[in-house]
């Protein structure tokens, strides 16, 4: 396997699996998946509290980088997102991520940084959509 394809492959996981663990938290928020957020924390957010919001941008965010629509666009977007995120739910309660539980915070906002930057890559409909722009 040569080098540019073996980049293209390891781009498109690492982008499918970032938006569908990226989706599955916003349908945790917004749709109740497995199990929902539980009402100790929350329950159920209400609609356009920051939490709905965040929901928002995470469920439907995370299905646009898993399919690598609007990709550096969207990628921007969500590293904002869980820049805030860190900062004002994870940072308040330690210094360090792995004290404060932001681990995942942190990692999602440089890999969506990174797709900010890099794009979706080969194997994405930016890429199909910008293949079939070009004139013939």
């Amino acid at each position: 396997m040569n080098r540019e394809r073996a980049i293209a492959i390891t781009v498109l996981l690492l982008r499918v699996v970032a938006g569908l663990i990226f989706m599955q938290a916003g349908g945790m928020k917004l749709l109740d998946w497995f199990g929902g957020i539980p009402a100790e924390h929350g329950g159920h957010p209400k609609l356009m509290s920051q939490i709905w919001i965040g929901g928002m941008l995470e469920l439907v965010g995370g299905l646009l980088i898993l399919s690598g629509l609007f990709t550096r666009f969207v990628a921007f977007i969500l590293s904002g997102e869980m820049a805030v995120a860190y900062f004002q739910f994870h940072q308040p309660q330690g210094t360090w991520p792995i004290q404060n539980h932001g681990e995942a915070a942190v990692l999602f906002c440089f890999i969506f940084l990174f797709f900010a930057a890099y794009g979706a890559g080969p194997w994405s409909l930016d890429a199909l959509w910008r293949r079939r722009k070009q004139p013939k």
